[in-house]
């Protein structure tokens, strides 16, 4: 606490604690802001390099796994999946372009897809809604990836269900099939 103690107006003491005070007001606030600045340029650093181990992380990998359908009886055995995404690149904001080979219930097809990534704490989770995936067919889906492990949920225009399994970095990526080559037009 500042203590100014005047004796007679118009003396050069009044002058002198008015100076005083004005001079030291801006220096917390100075300091306040610096240090808010400071965290926003950690939080930023921070982000950016999540980002770039993300993309480090599941780029040149293979997804293997199984999914259900809430619509399949409930002794039906899971039915496994297989994606594998040569990289991923970011576009903008929360926006990354994964190159993906998706491959399951008979199809083999490699098309870049855009997706949001957002961020529960260190944990990347991917989100699309209502989306058209060239050679697919249209799809809402949340899946989250951590330490070698993604799981989530899907729905398609009438049915839907979970999603789990493994990634893994890949030596290089397998062909695709003739079969998937024209079905992207090639």
């Amino acid at each position: 606490m500042i203590r100014v103690r005047f004796r007679r107006p118009g003396h050069s003491s009044l002058w002198s604690a008015a100076l005083l005070v004005l001079v030291t007001l801006p220096l917390p606030a100075a300091t306040v802001s610096s240090k808010t600045e400071d965290a926003e340029e950690t939080a930023e650093a921070l982000q950016e390099k999540r980002e770039q181990e993300f993309m480090e992380m599941l780029s040149g990998v293979k997804l293997t796994g199984s999914f259900t359908a809430n619509d399949s009886p409930a002794d039906q055995p899971l039915t496994e999946e297989s994606y594998t995404i040569t990289k991923v690149s970011k576009i903008s904001d929360h926006l990354f372009l994964f190159d993906a080979r998706v491959q399951y219930a008979g199809r083999d097809v490699r098309v870049p897809i855009p997706l949001n990534v957002y961020w529960a704490d260190d944990t990347p989770v991917i989100t699309l809604t209502d989306m058209t995936i060239p050679g697919l067919g249209t799809y809402t889906a949340r899946v989250l990836f951590y330490r070698g492990k993604y799981v989530g949920t899907w729905s398609g225009k009438t049915h839907g269900g979970h999603m789990f399994g493994r990634y893994t970095k890949i030596e290089q990526e397998p062909p695709v099939t003739k079969d998937a080559a024209d079905s992207n037009g090639k």
